[in-house]
């Protein structure tokens, strides 16, 4: 969803440091970009080791409130999702939304963006217990869809959730602007843009993805 459906990176960046500057406590850009894509939790534990763990929840949702405010005054969708989406959508493909963050962020973003309706599962933060790169975010979009991971694509614009896009045994399609193509390199197709992609670009990756899969199985006796 983020950095993929909607441009969030920026109001990700500033609800973190507003959160943050409420408890005499700051985050640079930097710091920001090393971590964009995994939990919550897990940014607390990677650069504030001094706040007590009890506390991520009432900070994450304050974070989170900041977040929706922001891009509720203007919804920051990414050039070329609702056209993506509704091309695939009319090409019978079955979409889902994995995400790591609150359902209430999802929510807000599928209310918004055109198409929304057509997703037909969404995974969120509170039903994981792991982040990216952990695959479990992904394998659980497709248990949902009931779909093995072999016949999904996984599109992101995180290293983390390429590597938990090819962990969960999806194809991956990784589009640059979070990250840079260097970063994004094990993807099996990367792209600048999401205008760059159609419905049969999905499908000759995962078409791919069968056939290396068949090629490299054992015959059994």
């Amino acid at each position: 969803m983020d950095g993929v459906l909607i441009d969030s990176y920026r109001a990700h960046f500033l609800s973190w440091r507003k959160m943050l500057r409420n408890h005499g406590l700051d985050i640079t850009e930097e710091q920001f970009a090393a971590t964009f894509g995994r939990t919550n939790p897990d940014i607390f534990a990677r650069l504030y080791p001094s706040v007590k763990k009890e506390h991520y929840p009432v900070l994450a949702e304050e974070k989170e409130a900041a977040f929706r405010e922001i891009i509720s005054a203007d919804f920051p969708e990414m050039k070329g999702a609702s056209e993506l989406i509704k091309a695939l959508h009319e090409a019978g493909a079955a979409l889902a939304i994995g995400s790591s963050g609150p359902r209430e962020n999802l929510e807000a973003v599928l209310n918004a963006l055109p198409g929304g309706t057509h997703f037909m599962a969404t995974t969120n933060g509170s039903e994981l217990t792991w982040g990216k790169p952990d695959p479990e975010v992904f394998l659980t979009a497709a248990r949902k869809l009931g779909l093995p991971p072999e016949r999904c694509v996984v599109v992101e614009d995180a290293s983390v959730g390429v590597a938990a896009g090819k962990a969960a045994g999806c194809a991956v399609i990784a589009i640059t602007g979070t990250a840079t193509r260097e970063h994004l390199k094990d993807a099996d197709l990367v792209v600048d843009s999401l205008r760059e992609l159609t419905p049969e670009i999905f499908k000759d990756l995962i078409f791919s993805l069968h056939q290396s899969k068949a090629f490299t199985t054992p015959l059994k006796p």
